[in-house]
């Protein structure tokens, strides 16, 4: 069951599916993010957007972002989804479920693991926009990707 918390798909995601899998006769409370594709952003409109990942290094990040989490709330559950491919505005982009004994916890662990995916998970996104498109490299939108792909130390590019 542990290989299944976490997963990169193509396809659509099923938010139940997800939450299920954190659902414990311990838990007294399960938050669930969803992030979803705006169709505003930064005054731009959106017509759909790209995700693209390194999928073995992507799921290995989730298990290091659980791994975080146990350590700072070891009564924590945490499953995550992500999608790749081309979504539209409103699709379902990513679903993290965390369960706990508290609100609290479920709420903080939450928090943390979404802002943990957008520092540390090789996941970038191709913006369509009305006037144009542009990758975007870090989910923190920091590190600019225009050849859509991240640079590599030393100064070469993945082709």
């Amino acid at each position: 069951m542990e290989e299944n918390l976490f997963v990169i798909t193509d396809q659509p995601i099923h938010v139940e599916e997800v939450t299920k899998k954190v659902e414990s006769r311990n838990a007294g409370a399960i938050t669930v993010f969803i992030g979803t594709v705006r169709e505003l952003t930064k005054g731009k409109k959106t017509l759909h957007l790209e995700y693209q990942a390194y999928p073995s290094m992507a799921i290995k990040m989730f298990q290091q972002i659980a791994k975080e989490i146990k350590e700072k709330w070891p009564e924590a559950h945490i499953a995550i989804t992500h999608r790749t491919g081309r979504l539209e505005i409103s699709d379902i982009a990513v679903v993290i479920a965390v369960s706990s004994p508290h609100r609290k916890i479920a709420y903080e662990a939450n928090e943390y693991a979404i802002d943990r995916i957008k520092q540390i998970v090789p996941i970038w996104k191709k913006e369509f926009w009305e006037d144009g498109t542009a990758w975007i490299g870090d989910q923190l939108e920091n590190v600019p990707y225009p050849s859509g792909k991240p640079v590599v130390k030393g100064g070469e590019k993945h082709d």
